[in-house]
């Protein structure tokens, strides 16, 4: 933890808020600085939508008026999974570009001292060569089905370094590939693939039914358990400061196909039934590796957690609070 103890995170005071700060990655963030990377005259505020409206300026401003915030962390979005984004693809662009341009815009005139957006691997070309790198954003379009999304994400990074030359300020922003962990959203018709897997095996256990799963297995995708993410974000927050984005991945080795994880999933949740692969569904894209070269070779040391360890502890969770659980 030592290594989190920098020149700007001194004693000086320290206000981070977290955007987003009530989900599947604020929860992380906020676990990790309880339990491990707390920094003395430093205040975490993790933000959630009854905070205010991000989309709206007045209410962004107010929200900034009123924790006059030294660092922030945008985590916020409107998000969903594949059929979402195939169907919404105006209002993923129109509500992701005014969250960001009102959270900017107020970081840059309160003065915030460091601003780290959270990006996304689908951000890059469909069209390309693997392993992708933090070069590659803008070498062509994004895959057609989270146009949308993937554009809107993509002026943060074109807006980072807008702000940076023009204003001198330190905004940044990272690329995590796929996040699982407690505290996701765990809705099967527009959840990520994890968190669905897991409430679709928890309900096929319950109910004695077959496991089923969309699409044929194959795709290929690099996933980060969410208190690794924490970890690392605090360390960019901390120690990163260049407007160029940071990949935050597992190696391209651990790269897995989603039959794989379903197999997992199934091993965590002690379910003992048939897995099934509705092929009639969309595969979405095969596969997106991303290289996390950038970050090894500037935290060497990183340990990640292994895939069926984090989702024993993500399986668990859901079990153990499944009343509560975002589905």
């Amino acid at each position: 933890i030592s290594s989190f103890r920098m020149a700007d995170f001194g004693s000086k005071r320290k206000v981070v808020i977290v955007t987003g700060g009530t989900g599947l990655v604020g929860k992380a963030i906020e676990e990790i600085v309880g339990q491990e990377s707390k920094i003395e005259g430093e205040t975490f505020i993790f933000l959630g939508s009854k905070d205010g409206d991000l989309r709206d300026k007045d209410q962004t401003r107010a929200i900034f008026e009123k924790h006059q915030p030294t660092h922030c962390i945008h985590l916020a979005a409107m998000v969903g999974g594949l059929f979402k984004n195939l169907k919404y693809k105006v209002e993923f662009y129109r509500e992701n570009i005014l969250i960001n341009d009102n959270v900017m815009e107020c970081c840059k005139e309160f003065k915030v001292e460091k601003l780290v957006s959270f990006l996304s691997t689908c951000i890059f070309p469909d069209k390309t060569t693997y392993p992708i790198d933090e070069t590659m954003v803008h070498s062509g379009p994004p895959h057609s089905s989270n146009a949308g999304y993937a554009y809107a994400k993509r002026m943060i990074d074109v807006m980072n370094k807008c702000y940076n030359e023009e204003y001198g300020c330190n905004f940044t922003s990272i690329i995590p590939t796929n996040i699982y962990g407690p505290h996701d959203n765990y809705s099967i018709e527009d959840g990520h693939v994890i968190p669905g897997l897991i409430h679709k095996t928890y309900l096929a256990k319950k109910n004695g039914t077959d496991l089923t799963i969309w699409g044929t297995g194959s795709p290929l995708r690099q996933f980060i358990y969410s208190h690794d993410l924490a970890r690392l974000t605090m360390w960019v927050l901390r120690e990163y400061h260049s407007p160029e984005p940071i990949i935050l991945s597992v190696g391209e080795e651990d790269e897995v196909p989603i039959a794989d994880v379903a197999r997992y999933v199934a091993e965590a949740m002690n379910f003992k039934g048939n897995i099934v692969f509705d092929t009639t569904k969309n595969d979405g894209q095969y596969k997106k590796t991303a290289s996390n070269k950038k970050l090894k070779d500037l935290y060497p040391g990183f340990k990640f957690t292994p895939i069926q360890e984090g989702l024993k502890e993500a399986c668990v969770w859901f079990e153990n609070n499944y009343g509560k659980a975002r589905k």
